[in-house]
């Protein structure tokens, strides 16, 4: 098949490798216009240019699909299918209705739960035992479309959404690979979402990433592992900043108020709302990202209320 790739973030590199050593012809990958990054804020390109680059394929980037000029450059392309893997830049349906085969992605959750900017993140948030990615056909409302395959993945005890996220984007390639075959036999099939069951995932705000000890631990536990690595869960430690990366929820119990550092047999928690917080790795400011005994090494925390 003749296909054209759509995608930015590291989460799209996976699929668009496992395209690139395909029988499948790749045209053009098309992804967000290099932005600004680092220090001396220069012009980076994505993962999937550099990717695409290197691979010799042509690579386009346009601002959006609003001047007809780009969708007259999409169409001269002559592409059967379209792969679309975390883009970021929504589709009119000029485009959508534009290829033979049709247009699809791959998205980070078991549809219909978790739509939208932050699936994994959501999911770890809420809980969720298992996540997944799922291939989908586009359409306007946001991932909406009906689902032509999914593949699980049980989201462990301790998981991150670092960690869940460079799964997710392993799974992603996997279950691509088995709806183009499914297509280009003519055995693919495609089922509406169920709307009953739909959830948001809405976008990630570093306003979430402040810790509120009034909560209980294992809620708090999950923001934990649901903010790492980005916006990375935080209180306030002696007027600055605390990064909490890693922590662990107990039942135990404590008259203390709610944010009390409790340091017992040289362990670092925290009185929540419902049991005690252990945290495992934190980061001060200008500093590195230590275990608990480190810092419990340099810092006297106890009877210290955060927040």
């Amino acid at each position: 098949m003749k296909i054209i790739f759509a995608g930015t973030p590291e989460f799209a590199v996976p699929t668009l490798q496992m395209l690139i050593a395909s029988d499948h012809d790749i045209c053009a990958v098309y992804t967000q216009p290099d932005r600004p990054a680092g220090r001396g804020r220069k012009l980076q390109p994505s993962p999937v240019k550099t990717l695409a680059l290197a691979a010799g394929i042509n690579v386009q980037q346009p601002l959006s699909f609003k001047d007809p000029d780009d969708i007259r450059q999409l169409a001269a392309l002559q592409a059967d299918l379209m792969v679309v893997v975390a883009y970021g830049i929504i589709l009119p349906q000029a485009v959508i209705d534009m290829f033979p085969l049709g247009c699809i992605n791959v998205h980070g959750s078991l549809l219909p739960r978790w739509r939208g900017a932050a699936p994994i993140q959501r999911a770890i948030m809420a809980g969720d035992t298992k996540t997944g990615i799922t291939i989908m056909q586009i359409t306007l409302k946001l991932d909406a479309g009906d689902m032509l395959l999914k593949e699980e993945y049980t989201i462990g005890p301790q998981d991150t959404s670092s960690h869940v996220h460079d799964q997710l984007a392993q799974l992603g390639p996997i279950g691509l690979a088995k709806v183009l075959a499914q297509i280009a036999n003519g055995t693919a099939q495609a089922d509406p979402q169920e709307e009953a069951l739909v959830t948001y995932a809405e976008k990630l705000d570093k306003a979430e990433a402040v810790l509120d000890w009034s909560q209980p631990a294992p809620l708090l536990a999950r923001k934990v592992r649901g903010l790492n690595a980005w916006p990375v869960a935080q209180t306030l430690y002696q007027g600055s900043v605390l990064r909490i990366w890693q922590a662990e929820a107990l039942p135990h119990t404590s008259a203390l108020p709610p944010g009390t550092v409790v340091c017992a047999e040289k362990n670092l928690d925290v009185v929540t709302g419902e049991g005690l917080l252990r945290l495992r790795e934190v980061q001060l400011p200008g500093g590195k990202r230590i275990d608990s005994h480190a810092f419990l090494n340099s810092q006297s925390p106890h009877g210290i209320i955060l927040g």
